[in-house]
C-alpha cells in the first residue's frame, strides 16, 4: 500500500520534548506500539541495538532510553514527566536490558525489542526514519511495514483463508494481509479497530489463537487509495499550470488530499502549531536550566548585547539568531518545541520565520501561510531524501530546515513561486555535504550553530532568489543529490559520536565531565 508524507506527520511535528526527534520521538512511538502489542502488560524487556549502528553510542545521551521508557509507559512525546521515565518505569515494576550485539539490519536507527510477562513472549523491530517517524518492519520475526498511521489488527490464527474471507465479508478495511512465518497472523489496516461483535466472534473461532491491536501513533492517518495531486516539484508547476496558486495554497491542496481534511482544519491545524514555536521562543528569552546540558542561555547574552548595541547592525538576521538560540535552547532543556523537521534543528525554521516576520510586523495569518509552504518543500524532501542525520548527516536535517525556509521568507516578502523554489534549491545547495558530529554526544553543539547557519543562509537565498539569482539546479535534482551525497558520507560522520568534532580531546573532555557530574558545565544565565 501506497503512502505520502504528510506535513503534520512527517515535516512539521511532532510536539515534544527531547534532544533529537529520530531518538526521543521515535523511540516513544515504538515503545508505544509495543505495549499494545502486549496488552499494557509487559514485565520485562531486552532492548538491542546493533554496535555499527547510531543507537549503539547515543542511546542514552540522545534521549533513546527517555522515549521507550516513556512510549512503554503509555505517555505522550510532549509528557513533562519524561525526563525522570527512568524513575517511573522501575517504579512500574518493569525491568529492561539493553544489549549491544550484532543485528546485521544496515539501518543506522534500528530497535529490536524483546517483551514479556509471566503469559507471552512478543518481539518487535523497527527503525527510526527520521524527524519522528518510524517503520515497524517485523513483529514475532515475521516481515511486516507499519508507519504507525492505521489501526492495526493482528490475528494470529490457522487457516487464514476462512478467516479471511469471513473479515473480507464482515468489516471495513483498507488493506488485509496474511503475514506467513514462524508464527503467522492476519493483519488488518484500518480506520477503527474491529466492531465489539466481530471480536468475539473471531475469538470464538477455533483457528483464532488470539488477536492484537495496534494503536495509530501518528497525527494524519493514512488510507486506502490514498492519492496526492503532486510529490515532487516539477508535478507540482504541472498541477499548478492555469491556476496560479501561491505555495501556501498548494501546500494546504497537497494536505487536504493527504490527510482527508479541509482547507480551513490545515489552516487552523498549522496556526495550533505556531503558537506552540512561538510560546517555546519566548520561554527560551526568559532564559532556561537543565542539569545535563552543555551550553546555557546563550540568547539572553545576545538580546542583551543587541539591546545595548555592541552587535553588527542586521535588524532581521540577528532578530533570527536570538530566536533561533531560545528555541534550541528550550529544546536542550526538555521543554515542548515542535520537531521542523527534526529535534535537533527546531530552530533554524521557527527562528528564521517568526524573525523575518516579526521584523516585518506581519499578521499572525502570514507566519501560518509562510509554514504551509514550507511544509510543502519538506514534503518533497521526505518523499525523495531524509531528515535523519544518522542517514544523511546534518545536511538532512539543518539543511533541509534552511532549505524550507528560504522558500518560505520569500513568499513572506511577495515573490513569486518561482523565486521561493529558486531560493529553497539555492539554500539546499549551500548545505550539501554537512556532517552530524555532536560535541560530548550531546544535541547541543555544533547543533545550535548549524541552526543558526542555516537560518542565516535562509534569508541570504531568499533575498539572492528575490533579486533573480540563477538556481541553475532545478530543486528536484538538488533534493536527489542531497540524497546521494548523504549515502556517501561516511557512518562516523553521521550521529554516531565517531567522528569529526566529537572525537575531538575536547569533546571527549566535555564528554567525561558529564557522565562523571552532570550540571559541570552552565546553568541558567
Amino acid at each position: 500500500m501506497s503512502s505520502y508524507p504528510s506535513i503534520f506527520n512527517d515535516v512539521i511535528g511532532p510536539v515534544m520534548r527531547g534532544p533529537s526527534s529520530s531518538h526521543c520521538a521515535a523511540s516513544l512511538r515504538i515503545a508505544r506500539l509495543c505495549r499494545d502489542l502486549m496488552d499494557e502488560n509487559i514485565k520485562d524487556i531486552l532492548v538491542e541495538f546493533d554496535p555499527n549502528g547510531s543507537l549503539a553510542t547515543t542511546h542514552k545521551s540522545q534521549g533513546s532510553d527517555m522515549g521507550l521508557f516513556g512510549g512503554f509507559l503509555g505517555w505522550e512525546a510532549h509528557d513533562e514527566r519524561l525526563p525522570e521515565s527512568e524513575k517511573h518505569i522501575e517504579t512500574a515494576g518493569i525491568n529492561i536490558k539493553i544489549d549491544i550485539v550484532d543485528i546485521g539490519n544496515g539501518h543506522p536507527n534500528l530497535y529490536k525489542i524483546t517483551l514479556s510477562n509471566d503469559k507471552e513472549t512478543r518481539k518487535l523491530t523497527a527503525i527510526s526514519t527520521g524527524g519522528g517517524m518510524i517503520e515497524v518492519i517485523a513483529i514475532d520475526d515475521v516481515k511486516v511495514s507499519m508507519a504507525g498511521d492505521f489501526f492495526e489488527t493482528l490475528i494470529y490464527c490457522k487457516e487464514p483463508e476462512t478467516i479471511i474471507a469471513f473479515l473480507k465479508a464482515s468489516i471495513q478495511f483498507d488493506d488485509i494481509e496474511f503475514q506467513k512465518g514462524e508464527i503467522s497472523f492476519i493483519e488488518i489496516k484500518s480506520q477503527a479497530f474491529l466492531d465489539e461483535a466481530i471480536y468475539k466472534e473471531l475469538l470464538a473461532m477455533e483457528a483464532v489463537l488470539f488477536i492484537k491491536q495496534l494503536e495509530p501513533v501518528l497525527p494524519v492517518m493514512a488510507r486506502k487509495d490514498l492519492q496526492v495531486p503532486f510529490i515532487t516539484c516539477n508535478e507540482m508547476m504541472e498541477y499548478n499550470a492555469g491556476k496560479n496558486k501561491a505555495l501556501w495554497e498548494l501546500a494546504v491542496d497537497y494536505e487536504m488530499a493527504r490527510g482527508n481534511i479541509s482547507a480551513p482544519e490545515v489552516f487552523e491545524k498549522m496556526r495550533g502549531i505556531i503558537h506552540i514555536m512561538g510560546n517555546a521562543i519566548q520561554l527560551g528569552l526568559k532564559g532556561t536550566h537543565y542539569e545535563d546540558r552543555i551550553l546555557g542561555s546563550q540568547s539572553l547574552q545576545f538580546k542583551e548585547n543587541w539591546e545595548a548595541n555592541k552587535l553588527v547592525s542586521g535588524e532581521t538576521n540577528n532578530r533570527i539568531i536570538m530566536y533561533v538560540s531560545a528555541m534550541m535552547e528550550v529544546k536542550s532543556s526538555m521543554g515542548v518545541i515542535v520537531a521542523a523537521p527534526t529535534a535537533g534543528s527546531c530552530g533554524a525554521l521557527p527562528g528564521a520565520l517568526f524573525g523575518t516576520a516579526h521584523s516585518m510586523q506581519l499578521h499572525e495569518d502570514e507566519l501560518v501561510k509562510a509554514m504551509l509552504s514550507a511544509g510543502l518543500i519538506g514534503v518533497f524532501i521526505a518523499a525523495h531524501a531524509t531528515f535523519a542525520a544518522e542517514v544523511g548527516g546534518c545536511m538532512a536535517e539543518t539543511g533541509s530546515g534552511g532549505g524550507m525556509a528560504a522558500a518560505a521568507i520569500v513568499e513572506m516578502k511577495g515573490g513569486t513561486l518561482q523565486q521561493s523554489i529558486a531560493a529553497s534549491s539555492l539554500a539546499l545547495q549551500n548545505s550539501l555535504g554537512i556532517i552530524c558530529d555532536p560535541i560530548g554526544n550531546r544535541v547541543e553543539a555544533p547543533c545550535l550553530g548549524r541552526n543558526v547557519m542555516a537560518a542565516t543562509n535562509a534569508v541570504s537565498c531568499a533575498n539572492m532568489a528575490l533579486s533573480n539569482y540563477e538556481q541553475l539546479i532545478p530543486l528536484d535534482e538538488v533534493i536527489e543529490t542531497m540524497k546521494a551525497v548523504g549515502d556517501q558520507i561516511h557512518h562516523t560522520l553521521r550521529c554516531t559520536n565517531l567522528g569529526g568534532l566529537s572525537i575531538t580531546s575536547a569533546a571527549k573532555k566535555i564528554e567525561a565531565m558529564l557522565e562523571e557530574v552532570p550540571g559541570k558545565f552552565f546553568k541558567s544565565c
